[in-house]
């Protein structure tokens, strides 16, 4: 579908256009009165998020690399049907394939209380198929307002089980990761990426001062990343997920991926929603699994 047949369709007068971004890339533009979005159509992308009045509040690489079939450094990757490396076949791409793959556009709306939503609909091919053999549909569904809500829908279309695992692997704009605290986590068990796999529990709020890569498990909490340098609060709130990954690559891992820029690793952090490990999802045949992640900023008194 051509950006102009998109227009044609889908497009929502102070809400949503679709443009031709960075790289030949095609992006739904959202404008409403109470935020700013952009979302590639390959990996269903949410990039940029920033209520009104506002700094961002999801961090997008000003080096980030935009071209077919690449992820981008930046905004809600989705990670899609699995997790991290694949359980079986190394050679299979880590965190999935929907975050490198088209997805389509199937329904936007404008909501009473001025916000805007978008559905988006995984397109299978042949690659896809030959990775994930199972029959099954993969729906993204973006509300834009004054809280980002995201939620990612797996249908199980078969007569057979399988198993799933996900994570939105959100990136957020904060002022320093010297600045910042995440608070929430306090005594839950967590495995350890650094260097060899460990189990540790949490204690206290996390701060980070070298790299951290640790995937929480069998929490629903909502997580807070504490900014005192922009004064403010994000709240992450979830549904149906029971992971959440905290991922900072600090400063020679950031040096060498080459899409972060110079200190670049000092402006974000990454804090996940997920079903991972321990706790990946078994979607039976004929149901829906539902996970939702909700994004809202509050301030600090």
């Amino acid at each position: 579908m051509t950006i102009a047949d998109l227009n044609q369709r889908f497009a929502i007068p102070g809400h949503i256009a679709f443009k031709e971004g960075p790289g030949g890339l095609v992006v739904a533009s959202v404008a409403n009165t109470l935020a700013e979005s952009s979302i590639a159509l390959q990996g269903a992308h949410v990039m940029t998020f920033q209520p009104r009045g506002q700094e961002p509040v999801i961090w997008l690489s000003k080096f980030a690399k935009f071209a077919p079939g690449k992820s981008i450094r930046g905004g809600v990757p989705v990670c899609w049907p699995w997790f991290g490396p694949h359980a079986t076949d190394a050679a299979l791409p880590g965190h999935g394939f929907a975050r490198t793959v088209m997805w389509q556009v199937l329904e936007t709306k404008a909501l009473a209380d001025g916000a805007s939503f978008l559905r988006f609909g995984l397109v299978e091919n042949d690659a896809t198929r030959a990775q994930w053999p199972h029959a099954s549909s993969a729906e993204l569904e973006v509300t834009v307002g004054a809280a980002l809500r995201v939620e990612l829908v797996t249908r199980n279309k078969g007569n057979a089980p399988f198993v799933l695992g996900e994570a939105l692997h959100t990136y957020f704009h904060i002022s320093d990761v010297a600045k910042m605290k995440i608070a929430g986590l306090d005594g839950c068990d967590y495995l350890d990426k650094v260097g060899p796999t460990t189990r540790k529990t949490q204690h206290g709020a996390i701060v980070i001062e070298s790299e951290v890569d640790r995937v929480y498990l069998d929490t629903s909490a909502d997580l807070l990343i504490e900014d005192s340098g922009l004064k403010r609060r994000i709240r992450i709130a979830s549904q149906s997920a029971r992971s959440a990954v905290v991922w900072n690559p600090w400063t020679e891992k950031a040096d060498k991926m080459g899409d972060f820029g110079p200190e670049g690793h000092r402006g974000m952090v990454c804090v996940e929603t997920a079903n991972a490990v321990d706790n990946v999802v078994t979607v039976q045949p004929g149901e829906e699994h539902r996970m939702v992640a909700i994004y809202s900023v509050e301030s600090l008194a």
